[in-house]
């Protein structure tokens, strides 16, 4: 069946109901009126509204929430519009004219009308649900598992290197919690004590946070890290390098705005 379409901004799409409607019954707006009419509907239509909707009218809303489901009880959709002030419905006028809703409302009638419909647009959720996150997961963490081999070549660097003898445990922690914020530094522009405050709810650490990008550049930056250590640069040297080199390399995958990208103080 031929199924009506508009967008406004080429983001929300707006679908015909009224098309829909015809798969079941000669009589769509009947249809319509008989989906709209149902508590459940009116609980949904209200939600949507509330999350998308600034000038939608909870107070008129409760008004058909209280009769919905009741015998007695009608709804059309140019009683819903007037009477809530939606933008998720639209009734047009003319030859092309109907009920029109957006997407999200218009999979919702379509899973009431056909029982078909829902199961393919579950199955099909989690087709791309599962699609999605097995290229996401295996990008990241294959980055992740590279950073952390990366991580051990830089804790060796900085053990042979910098960690003078006799010192005791808690200094050696000091020394490697030390050179791994001015890597965070580096690449994110704070410190994970200042990460940590900022996400005070937040489990992990701003790498866990990390774009695959960014985690990438990581790895990069540990191994260099490493080579400038062992060539005797100081860590405020090896801070401006390697913010040099995350910046060049951001650039070049040409996914972050290097105008937000963190600057290096001139009094480090």
């Amino acid at each position: 069946m031929e199924i009506g379409i508009y967008t406004t901004d080429f983001q929300n799409e707006f679908i015909s109901l009224t098309d829909i409607a015809r798969y079941k019954s000669d009589e769509p707006n009947d249809v319509i009126k008989n989906w709209m009419r149902n508590r459940d509907t009116i609980e949904f239509l209200g939600l949507w509204e509330s999350l998308h909707n600034p000038n939608f009218k909870p107070i008129e809303f409760d008004g058909f929430r209280s009769q919905a489901g009741l015998n007695a009880f009608t709804m059309s959709p140019t009683k819903w519009i007037s009477g809530v002030n939606v933008i998720g419905i639209v009734s047009k006028a003319g030859r092309y004219g109907g009920t029109f809703a957006h997407s999200d409302i218009a999979f919702e009638f379509a899973s009431w009308i056909s029982a078909e419909f829902k199961l393919y647009i579950i199955k099909d959720y989690k087709r791309l649900k599962l699609d999605e996150s097995s290229r996401l997961s295996l990008n990241w963490n294959l980055n992740r598992e590279v950073a952390k081999l990366n991580y051990h070549i830089h804790t060796d660097a900085i053990k042979e290197n910098l960690i003078p003898p006799k010192l005791t445990p808690e200094q050696i922690s000091y020394i490697y919690a030390n050179e791994a914020d001015m890597l965070n530094v580096a690449l994110f522009g704070k410190m994970a004590k200042q990460w940590r405050k900022e996400h005070p709810g937040k489990q992990g650490n701003m790498r866990d946070e990390a774009t695959i990008q960014q985690l990438l550049v990581l790895a990069n930056m540990e191994s260099y890290n490493a080579i400038l250590i062992e060539q005797g640069k100081t860590q405020s040297q090896r801070l401006v390098l390697l913010h040099d080199l995350a910046v060049k390399q951001l650039q070049t995958m040409e996914s972050l705005n290097v105008q937000h990208f963190p600057q290096i103080s001139d009094k480090i």
